[in-house]
């Protein structure tokens, strides 16, 4: 999983939302190994956080590497306050309310 932080400009944040609903999943929905994101802002801060799943750690640095994930960035670059920062997880713990025992 690869997840990105960062501070958006308080009066682009709607336009970040959409672009990453609109353009952004729908570009990573093409990608083969591709498994899901999740895109989360907090307007009170003005920052974002992304989270994109693939299928393996090879994936990511393929994304990476083929200018993937760079093309896509680029498309909320100019909405940015600030620089983002961007590290890669191995996921722990999975939980969802179904998975809870009564």
């Amino acid at each position: 999983m690869r997840a990105g932080i960062g501070p958006i400009q308080s009066e682009k944040i709607q336009e970040a939302i959409d672009i990453a609903n609109h353009s952004v999943a729908y570009a990573a929905k093409a990608q083969e190994s591709f498994r899901g994101v999740y895109f989360m802002t907090n307007t009170a801060s003005g920052n974002f956080l992304a989270l994109s799943i693939w299928e393996t750690e090879a994936d990511i640095l393929a994304s990476e590497s083929n200018g993937f994930s760079r093309e896509q960035f680029a498309k909320i670059g100019a909405l940015m306050a600030g620089p983002p920062e961007f590290d890669h997880y191995e996921l722990s713990v999975e939980a969802s309310a179904g998975d809870i025992d009564a």
